[in-house]
């Protein structure tokens, strides 16, 4: 497997594979022919069809040198002709003449894949390809989860944690003092800074630990829609979950700095075997493999923070996925707003619910979370394409039917 830091990637919003993604893609093609005069992108696939609610040729002009760039949808050619859902095709061209072409892959969470090249990031850290494998080591070894990433990561890795960790409690705090309309045409208006200050009569304990960390949820992900500064964890689309539950334990709780970094890592281990052996694209299998990834890795820190055994956390793990699987990528207006941003919410408390589950129950499970990542993946490729970060399906287009209607209706 892959370092850690594949997994956290801090970039502005709203899409890690559709802002972050072509935005390194784009910057890296650019470098290459930095004196063409003029530059061509067709975006296929996902790119192609919610490209355009999402700012991707935005971010791709912005990562282009030069003034002259055009950005073509191809919203003809079938994903099945594709070698990945989000395929760009970047073209230079001098003095009117075409001097290079290279089809890059932005493959989800940030990452980038140019076709015919190994990746900078294809560096394999970790022996073990899946989580039973790091299981089984940890016991021979009689170390912890957090001492096997150490030591095959090395201790450095603290030091971009620590700025991952800066990124994401700079976001919870921008998106809490902030008011106003989200940007894209949904009108819709931000929720956190309300969320946080409305304390209801009489209000116990849990309502006001969930109306909490639904507020610093609905902050980064409002953050994120607004296009702003956020850390991928995995994706930008499921930017908020991770960070809002370890603002809670840092902020509300009280667990230092350096209890969180450690919990970081652990949830970015979590985030690498997904990758690793399924996908964290949503454009690939579903809002499941985002989401459903998020809420894996928040479980599996407060697991950590928590002092729960490995066997615990790999339960808490499991839970948070299995529950989240079928979930469809279906954004209304191609944004990532409805019902992306109550979604980071809902999925925070569900992972706090799988931690205090696998507390108790870790005994009695029968499922393993490779197992339950393995059907992740099957139940996405499954997924027709619709349901798939198309905006063709699902709420988005119900939406589109209903407003179409509204409008025709005299």
């Amino acid at each position: 497997m892959k370092s850690i830091t594949s997994v956290y990637k801090i970039g502005n919003g709203p899409s890690s594979s559709h802002t972050v993604g072509p935005f390194h893609a784009a910057r890296t093609f650019g470098s290459r022919y930095p004196d063409a005069d003029a530059y061509e992108v067709t975006l296929y696939g996902s790119l192609a069809f919610t490209g355009e609610g999402h700012g991707t040729g935005k971010a791709i002009r912005e990562g282009l040198p030069g003034e002259k760039t055009k950005i073509v949808f191809d919203r003809e050619t079938k994903e099945e002709d594709l070698p990945h859902p989000n395929t760009m095709l970047f073209k230079a061209f001098k003095d009117g003449k075409e001097i290079a072409a290279t089809r890059i892959f932005s493959i989800g969470g940030g990452s980038i894949r140019i076709e015919f090249e190994p990746s900078e990031e294809d560096k394999e850290v970790y022996p073990q390809k899946n989580f039973s494998e790091i299981v089984t080591l940890c016991n021979q070894e009689k170390i912890s989860i957090i001492q096997l990433i150490y030591i095959l990561e090395g201790y450095t890795l603290r030091d971009y944690l620590r700025k991952v960790w800066h990124a994401m409690q700079e976001a919870v705090e921008r998106g809490l003092n902030t008011e106003g309309v989200l940007p894209g045409g949904l009108n819709l208006t931000r929720k956190a800074k309300y969320l946080y200050h409305k304390r209801c009569y009489n209000e116990s304990a849990d309502v006001t630990m969930n109306r909490v960390i639904a507020a610093y949820a609905y902050a980064v992900s409002e953050e994120n829609a607004a296009e702003n500064v956020v850390v991928t964890a995995p994706t930008c689309g499921s930017c908020g979950v991770l960070p809002s539950i370890l603002y809670y334990m840092h902020k509300d709780r009280g667990f230092p700095e350096e209890e969180i970094l450690d919990a970081l890592a652990v949830a970015g281990l979590i985030g690498n075997v997904i990758r690793t052996n399924a996908s964290i694209s949503g454009a690939e299998c579903g809002c499941q493999a985002e989401i459903g990834s998020a809420c894996s890795m928040a479980a599996a820190a407060v697991a950590q923070l928590s002092g729960l055994s490995i066997d615990q956390i790999e339960y808490a793990a499991e839970i948070a996925m299995e529950h989240n699987l079928g979930l469809t990528c279906d954004p209304v207006g191609g944004l990532v707003q409805i019902p992306c941003i109550e979604r980071n919410a809902v999925a925070a408390m569900r992972a706090l619910s799988s931690v205090n589950l696998s507390r108790f129950l870790y005994a009695t499970r029968k499922i393993s979370f490779d197992e339950v990542v393995a059907t992740m993946y099957r139940t996405g490729l499954d997924l027709n394409e619709k349901y798939r970060e198309t905006s063709h399906g699902g709420l988005a287009q119900i939406y589109r039917e209903n407003q179409k209607e509204t409008i025709e209706t005299p």
